[in-house]
């Protein structure tokens, strides 16, 4: 009797102690996911009116929380604040946030920029090519893509110190747009199409990638948040895929979607979501991107050229190093999500 009841005493403590760590698993998972967004049609606003997220978020009883950034400036800012713990922006601001020391990594391209930012001037513009906007107001956010490839396209035709650049936020540049302050801007979606109503399109971003200056939309997570919960950012990640996988499969049911939540047509959803490369996981971690955790791909060194550019043109005081690039980008957590998805 008395092997029986420390044999039922061992078994109902080990029941407890099971239960217990399980309760305390769900008790260390956050109650809320923070996601910054840029709303444009891409992966992630996909994966946003897909419900991807919910899937693996709210099912595990995290809810997920949108914010909206006009720019990665202020997705920056956010993330000083410890205010969010994911959030896309073009890659010259990831450069920034690695520069400045905000505790973040770069773990997801978005999508590879082509026809969707473009350098555009007013239809009455007697502008007919890059060399004659000697003397003109051009308009871009700072430290974005836009303004990364307006100075790449600048320096190309020799005129990048005969050129008045000024900084703005997308809705500014509309209003500036309109008023006739402004000769001209480099800018993405949706403004892009906005200007483009009454502009001609001079340069985009698909052409100066064939030129050697690749630019990106990317995802960064907060360190804090990644170390606490890396398989959440895994979980994060596989959200972001399913949302590339079911554009690629469903074209018109996912720019239908992402137009609904936009507040713009299908066909211009495409027409956006077609001027970008999408990537799935198996792709980020190519040579020609992100690279493994073992062989560091491309992007290190254009995220480099990025870095030396953006010191040249005071945007940032110091280029990061090569080493802090290699420990900025965290391709592991793709892996693991790759392995995730396998099992």
């Amino acid at each position: 009797m008395k092997k029986k009841t420390v044999f039922l005493l061992i078994v109902s403590l080990l029941v407890i102690l099971f239960v217990g760590c399980g309760k305390k698993e769900a008790s260390d998972l956050p109650k809320e996911v923070r996601i910054g967004i840029i709303r444009v049609p891409n992966d992630k606003q996909v994966a946003i009116s897909k419900k991807f997220f919910e899937e693996y978020f709210e099912d595990k009883g995290i809810k997920t929380k949108f914010i909206f950034f006009d720019s990665g400036v202020a997705a920056n800012q956010a993330f000083s604040s410890n205010s969010i713990d994911f959030a896309e922006m073009g890659y010259t601001n990831g450069v920034v946030a690695l520069s400045t020391g905000i505790p973040v990594n770069l773990i997801w391209i978005h999508e590879i920029l082509g026809t969707n930012e473009a350098l555009v001037v007013p239809d009455s513009s007697d502008v007919k090519d890059i060399k004659d906007l000697k003397g003109k107001k051009i308009a871009t956010p700072f430290s974005s893509t836009s303004h990364f490839s307006l100075l790449q396209s600048l320096k190309i035709a020799e005129i990048e110190q005969d050129v008045d650049l000024l900084d703005m936020e997308t809705k500014d540049i509309v209003a500036a747009w309109e008023r006739g302050d402004i000769d001209g801007a480099y800018t993405w979606e949706p403004t892009l199409s906005t200007l483009k109503e009454s502009g001609k399109v001079l340069v985009d971003s698909k052409e100066l990638s064939e030129k050697g200056f690749l630019t990106a939309n990317i995802d960064l997570v907060h360190q804090d948040f990644a170390k606490k919960y890396p398989e959440l950012v895994e979980d994060y990640l596989l959200a972001l895929n399913k949302g590339v996988e079911f554009y690629k499969e469903n074209p018109d049911e996912a720019a239908e979607s992402c137009a609904e939540a936009l507040g713009i047509t299908k066909e211009e959803a495409l027409n956006q979501m077609k001027g970008t490369t999408w990537l799935i996981l198996d792709e980020e971690i190519m040579p020609e991107y992100l690279g493994t955790s073992e062989k560091e791909g491309q992007f290190n060194q254009v995220f480099y050229d990025t870095g030396v550019f953006l010191n040249e043109q005071n945007a940032i005081k110091n280029v990061p190093t090569k080493e802090e690039i290699k420990s900025f980008i965290q391709p592991k957590y793709i892996e693991n999500a790759i392995k995730k998805s396998k099992e």
